[in-house]
Parts: structure tokens; sequence; C-alpha cells
């Protein structure tokens, strides 16, 4: 389970994206590396690499459905005076299904994030650095979870400025 502390920031992160400072005009936004952002915010300490969807599909029961859906947000968040260690989470727009866990593929490695309300994050800082790694290798990264209303999500994120990316979030909050 993640610190109080960690899921605060994260919250603030989410906070960001979603009054627009995760805007192109950002004034946090201190690199763009192909299909990812790396925000630093100064006053707290935080700096992340994050991207949105290329794709995403909503289902129920098998078939296609509309939903209407926040911002979908692939974050890796690193706080200075961690040593460069990032942390994995996930805002899938709609409140996740109580006790269930989002799936995240990339190639042939497969992790599960626990939910917690909108935000979905690993296990802990060992499974973190497995899933940066594993997005480091790979070309897309795959989170399936389930919405609180029976609808399953897809979304798929390019990892194409990946590692760029989280190597500069990593730097500027060591």
């Amino acid at each position: 389970m993640k610190s109080i502390f960690a899921r605060g920031m994260c919250t603030i992160a989410l906070s960001l994206a979603a009054t627009g400072v995760f805007a192109q005009e950002s004034s946090n936004r201190v690199a763009a590396n192909t299909d990812w952002s790396v925000f630093e915010e100064a006053q707290n300490n935080e700096c992340w690499a994050v991207s949105t969807p290329k794709e995403s599909t909503i289902t129920q029961n098998g078939r296609l459905v509309a939903a209407n859906r926040g911002d979908i947000l692939l974050f890796v968040s690193y706080w200075k005076g961690q040593n460069g260690t990032g942390e994995v989470s996930f805002a899938g727009g709609y409140p996740f299904a109580n006790g269930s866990t989002v799936s995240m593929t990339i190639g042939s490695s497969r992790f599960d994030l626990f939910t917690d309300g909108e935000t979905a994050w690993s296990a802990g800082p060992d499974d973190d650095q497995k899933i940066i790694a594993a997005m480091k290798r790979g070309a897309q990264a795959i989170l399936v979870g389930q919405s609180s209303r029976g609808k399953k999500t897809e979304d798929k994120f390019s990892l194409l400025g990946f590692t760029a990316a989280v190597d500069d979030a990593g730097k500027r909050c060591k």
C-alpha cells in the first residue's frame, strides 16, 4: 500500500491534470519526449513523466459501449530525497470497482495494480522498478480495469519517448 504522502502527491498531480495545468502551455511542463511529457513542481519537490492513451475501448457484457471518463493518465512520479525511485500510478478517469485490480501488460510481462477510487498503484517500490524496466524495454503498455458500474476499460499507451522522459524526471528530483 502506498504511503499517505505518495497518495497525496499523486492527487496533486491528478488535480493539476484535471484543472488544465497538464495542457501544452503549462508553465511546469519542462520537457516533451515524443508521447511522454515531463513536469516539475518545485513547490512540492515532485517531478513526473506522464502520458495519455493512444486508444481506449469500453465494453460491458462483451459489447462496446460509450461512457464519460475523466482524465486517463499513466504516471511515473519522483520526489526529491527518494534517491530517484519512481512510483507508477494510473488514473483511469472513473471510480474502479471496490477491491478490483488493474492489469498492466507490457510485452509478455503482466503486473497487477491495486485500486483506490480512480487511481491504481503497484504493490510497492520493487514492483515499481520492475514495471519501469519493462516500460523501458516495451513499445506499448495496455491497462485493463473494471469500473464500479461494471464496465471494462482497455487503455493502450505508447512507450515511445518513455525512457527519455522517465530518466529526465528522475534526474530532476534526485
